[in-house]
């Protein structure tokens, strides 16, 4: 999530071969969701660089293969779990967490495969596991026997917020292709971890986004006063403006906590952002 178009010579440095832009994401961003590793497996040269192009403490939040979550359903996954474990190492500390994200199929009645998939994960990575069926939202129950399978696991559960997203109807052709493609998801502000994961939709419009997302700053805020370590990944249907936007969101967060850390500050050499 580091290769928008949109982004080149704004947020990315018109100056760099694809391969290196990940560095100029980095000056304005301390984490990226590894989408890409859904996929396909990136060679182990490729995530050497990634390193290289990455200080120690930057976060990768990398989602597993696609056959191991949805094709294998984390069952006899071993041929394309292990190639993936080797492929990231050279990450070390960057893999933040490995993101297990599931099918909307992928229901209550299936969390026996995923305790047994969890405990047999190596414990020198973290993980964050995505569910979408409707069930984990909407009946206590199941919400807490999925909890109590995490728990057991020390995994975190990733809510990925798309109420403000479908508060109301679509204006641009890339909200009415997310209509169509992302799932209704309510929102979720329980964290089971001391690494809570957000994830969280907003609209085209750069200063509706802003002003929606006042319960994910007091939610981030309290979770950093309670000794928490967030991260927070802010999408909108084009994303044109997400780089900026989630700079925004830091410093709502920043301006009640002034203690906490400020982003990195982007490359000099980028031509000047027009943020809205």
């Amino acid at each position: 999530m580091w290769t928008h178009a949109s982004w080149q010579g704004r947020f990315l440095s018109s100056r760099l071969p694809a391969g290196e832009r990940l560095r100029s994401y980095a000056g304005w961003c301390n984490a990226v969701e590894g989408n890409t590793t859904f996929y396909a497996t990136p060679s182990r040269g490729t995530v050497e660089s990634w390193a290289r192009q990455t200080y120690p403490d930057f976060r990768f939040v990398l989602k597993l293969p696609k056959p191991i979550t949805h094709e294998r359903r984390l069952t006899g996954v071993e041929q394309d779990l292990h190639p993936f474990l080797d492929a990231i190492e050279p990450l070390g500390p960057r893999v933040h967490a490995l993101w297990v994200q599931l099918p909307g199929s992928f229901g209550p009645l299936d969390l026996a495969l995923l305790s047994g998939f969890l405990r047999g994960l190596p414990r020198a990575h973290r993980y964050a596991v995505e569910v979408r069926h409707r069930a984990f939202f909407e009946d206590e129950r199941s919400a807490r026997l999925l909890e109590k399978v995490l728990a057991e696991a020390n995994a975190e559960w990733v809510p990925f917020d798309t109420t403000f997203f479908f508060a109301q109807p679509p204006t641009t052709d890339a909200e009415r292709e997310g209509w169509a493609r992302k799932p209704r998801m309510p929102r979720r502000v329980r964290a089971l971890t001391d690494r809570p994961v957000v994830r969280y939709m907003g609209r085209d419009d750069a200063e509706a986004t802003a002003g929606s997302w006042g319960p994910w700053v007091d939610t981030v805020t309290a979770w950093l006063r309670e000794g928490r370590s967030p991260t927070f990944f802010l999408h909108t249907p084009g994303n044109r403006e997400a780089p900026a936007l989630a700079r925004r969101f830091h410093d709502e967060v920043r301006a009640r906590l002034p203690e906490l850390e400020p982003l990195p500050e982007p490359p000099a050499d980028e031509e000047p952002l027009t943020l809205f």
